[in-house]
């Protein structure tokens, strides 16, 4: 089966620098797939490759089996590939209801003032309702976004990202800043996304990471060390003795 996202001998060289180093990665269609390593393994380069804000020195990157290496992040989005960043990037001013109605309505080809046409697109105002319910955003709609939690901040920018409809999903450190009470309630809502969307999720907190993934690759100087289900990438020498620690996850 063609997978939903691939990348075939990826290289991205700075100068005299190797940041990927000949990757080869699949994301099969459906799989919650987790990337991890150590801080500078290469993990945001990678996902820059993916998006397109970065082009590869070498290399192939495939949706959905056709190649995108040259398409820019625009053109990518509309193929089919969302992200969320370290950091939010939201329209504080902007209310939840606002925000994914606009992100809705840009992908349905209606611009100009989403909700001023709220009452002449039944379809804006379905897809709109579903995904502010999806994500549990329904009693918080009308509140200004800067006036949130940062928990509910990063489940709006993780909402809008859906919004756009993708085939592939990429989280980048979603529940970073995250209060712990609210990390499990963030990873089990795009756990139970819909399993025509594949997701990439790159994290640090490895008891999320073993509890959302079903498949983890290892990314440890740009190149990827280790690749498997998680009790195996757990038992892993390699892995425990490069980034998880002896003992960790068994």
């Amino acid at each position: 089966m063609t997978a939903a996202l691939e990348t075939i001998g990826l290289i991205m060289r700075f100068g005299g620098i190797t940041a990927t180093d000949d990757v080869s990665f699949r994301l099969e269609r459906g799989v919650r797939h987790a990337l991890i390593g150590p801080n500078g393994a290469g993990k945001t380069t990678f996902v820059n490759l993916l998006t397109g804000v970065l082009t590869p020195s070498a290399g192939t990157v495939l949706l959905g089996g056709q190649d995108i290496t040259a398409l820019n992040r625009e053109a990518r989005v509309k193929r089919g590939i969302a992200r969320t960043f370290q950091i939010n990037q939201l329209f504080g001013a902007m209310t939840p209801l606002e925000m994914i109605a606009l992100v809705v309505s840009e992908r349905l080809g209606e611009g100009g003032r989403p909700l001023a046409r709220l009452d002449a697109s039944p379809r804006l105002v379905e897809e709109t309702a579903d995904i502010l319910a999806r994500f549990r955003l329904d009693d918080i709609m009308d509140e200004r976004i800067s006036t949130l939690p940062y928990g509910k901040q990063r489940q709006i920018e993780i909402a809008a990202a859906f919004a756009a409809k993708p085939s592939v999903l990429l989280l980048d450190e979603p529940a970073a800043g995250v209060p712990e009470a609210e990390r499990r309630e963030l990873l089990d809502l795009v756990a139970s996304l819909p399993e025509d969307v594949s997701v990439l999720l790159i994290e640090h907190d490895m008891d999320l990471v073993f509890r959302f993934a079903t498949r983890i690759t290892v990314l440890v100087n740009g190149r990827v060390l280790a690749e498997g289900e998680p009790a195996d990438v757990a038992r892993d020498p390699a892995v425990k003795a490069a980034y998880l620690g002896e003992g960790a996850h068994g």
